[in-house]
């Protein structure tokens, strides 16, 4: 991995349910994880590196954390798949100035949203 000088690099986030969240992004967005024993996992080549740890607490935009936001080029379709799998719809399909978006919270709890330009 060519790491940059001074460029966001990892990304952190708890879960209250650490297989849900690895079963959830893998089944929705082809992620891999590997394992750093019982409470930690880590994902790679999505964009940008990160992990999950065991917590009680959780990044969720109302409570101030950053929001984190996937690409789509089929909106209708990403949404579909969180729906399937286990994901719930926190804010429907709006439009937003340069496209639409929508926010979910995966099972361990986080809150991510997607756009679209179309």
């Amino acid at each position: 991995m060519d790491h940059q000088h001074e460029k966001l690099n990892y990304v952190e986030f708890g879960s209250t349910n650490l297989e849900g969240s690895k079963a959830f992004f893998a089944a929705t967005f082809e992620w891999n994880f590997t394992d750093y024993g019982p409470e930690y996992t880590a994902f790679d080549f999505q964009g940008l590196e990160g992990g999950f740890f065991s917590s009680d607490r959780v990044a969720s935009q109302e409570l101030g954390s950053a929001l984190l936001v996937f690409y789509s080029h089929d909106l209708e379709s990403t949404l579909l798949k969180v729906e399937i799998n286990g994901g719930k719809i926190c804010k429907d399909v709006f439009d937003f100035p340069g496209g639409r978006r929508f926010h979910f919270t995966e099972p361990g709890g986080n809150e991510f949203a997607v756009w679209s330009g179309t």
